[in-house]
């Protein structure tokens, strides 16, 4: 079997393995050509890792620069909105409150103008410093140690007198600061604490006021205290007829409601012959959560009255037209009759009022914020000239004369005190 695959040497008789030679021949062909194939691939392996690497470096620098323009054109975004906000804000605060402002700013400049004076001191003050230190060195060089142990005994002495001199003056001004506050929040609380009698006269001369202001045209009557009836009485005018109609206006101030009031309300109507009445109360019914009609009556708050006076007077203008133009029409009228009494008339009104409330809210929410922020700006500049006091204090005790003296913060009669203590030195 294995003859045919064995040849013999000629010259030595030996027997060669065919097979075996070839295999290893091949062997080694396929080993060499695996050998080059896998350095190749090596190499385009390592060329491709490269150009990943690259390509990588490359992404990552192209997304850094995005992000950079992004950061950039966000940044722009916002500063252009933020000016936009800051342009508009401005402009409704100088057209709200402009001499407030105007006076806020002068405050804050003469403010300012303190404190470039105390930053200018301090700048001073650092040069004297060190005029004081070269001159003490001059000194502890020329004279003897016990002429400076004594020099610097004096020194000691001088600075604790400054600082229980200083210390008693601020205590006095702390003092005196806190007791004008509470003289203040006193007379505050007793102005807060007036007596139901002037709240009411204030809310009646308020309606009476903005009636005036408002309606030019129609005639307002006040009713004198002590006089029956109601507060006062609005006839409504036009420029082409007069007296289309009265409108009786009641005001209340106190802390609970009183049902007897209407009653009472109806028949100084009757009296004066009015066409509507309105009772301007404080506190509401218990079961009246807003502005309405109870027996024939209408029964509104004051932030109410202003938005439901506007459309009675309209209504009762209305009616006065209808009744001229179509006298002996009782149809007419009664339909009339039954549009202003009617629920659509009603909720006509309440949309109406409700417009007007909440705009009166929305102000009242402004001016709200806008006295924190001035508020905390008056505790920063506060904070800011008690400091300033504080470290004037302390460096004129230390210093003495060397420095200058800020008039603003000095007490009368320093001056002989800063004279004293040159002479001592």
């Amino acid at each position: 079997m294995d003859q045919p695959s064995k040849i013999s040497c000629p010259n030595c008789h030996t027997f060669i393995d065919v097979n075996q030679i070839l295999y290893r021949q091949l062997e080694g062909d396929l080993k060499k050509k695996f050998d080059a194939q896998l350095a190749e691939a090596s190499k385009k392996q390592a060329a491709d890792a490269e150009q990943l690497a690259e390509q990588k470096r490359q992404f990552e620098e192209a997304k850094k620069k995005e992000n950079e323009l992004f950061k950039e054109r966000l940044e722009a975004k916002l500063k252009e909105e933020k000016s936009l906000l800051n342009t508009q804000l401005k402009k409704q605060l100088a057209e709200e409150n402009s001499e407030l402002m105007a006076g806020m700013q002068k405050e804050l400049q003469e403010k300012s103008d303190k404190l470039k004076e105390f930053n200018r001191m301090q700048a001073d003050l650092e040069r004297l410093k060190r005029e004081k230190l070269e001159l003490k060195e001059e000194i502890e060089m020329a004279a003897e140690k016990k002429f400076s142990q004594q020099i610097t005994l004096e020194k000691e002495k001088i600075k604790r007198q400054e600082e229980d001199r200083n210390q008693l003056a601020i205590k006095e001004l702390q003092k005196q600061l806190a007791d004008q506050k509470k003289l203040t929040e006193e007379m505050k609380r007793k102005q807060e604490q007036g007596s139901m009698q002037l709240q009411g006269e204030v809310q009646e001369l308020a309606i009476e006021e903005w009636l005036e202001a408002t309606f030019p045209l129609d005639t307002i009557e006040e009713i004198k205290k002590g006089a029956r009836g109601a507060d006062c009485v609005q006839i409504v005018n036009t420029r082409s007829k007069a007296n289309c109609g009265k409108i009786c206006y009641e005001s209340k101030r106190t802390k609970d409601f009183q049902p007897t009031w209407i009653e009472k309300f109806k028949a100084d109507i009757r009296d004066k012959g009015a066409d509507i009445g309105v009772l301007v109360t404080e506190v509401m019914p218990s079961d009246m959560q807003r502005f309405g009609m109870r027996d024939g009556i209408w029964i509104c708050t004051f932030d109410e009255f202003k938005g439901l006076s506007n459309v009675l007077r309209e209504s009762i203008i209305r009616l006065s037209s209808a009744i001229s133009s179509q006298e002996n029409k009782g149809d007419k009228m009664g339909m009339l009759y039954d549009f202003l009494t009617s629920n659509a008339f009603k909720l006509q009104i309440e949309a109406i009022v409700e417009g007007f409330t909440t705009m009166k809210n929305d102000l009242e929410s402004e001016k709200r914020s806008m006295q924190r922020i001035w508020k905390s700006r008056e505790k920063q500049i506060e904070k800011v000239v008690t400091n300033t006091i504080d470290m004037y204090g302390s460096i004129k005790g230390i210093a003495g004369n060397a420095i200058g003296t800020v008039k603003a913060l000095e007490l009368p009669g320093s001056e002989e005190d800063d004279q004293s203590t040159l002479e001592l030195e």
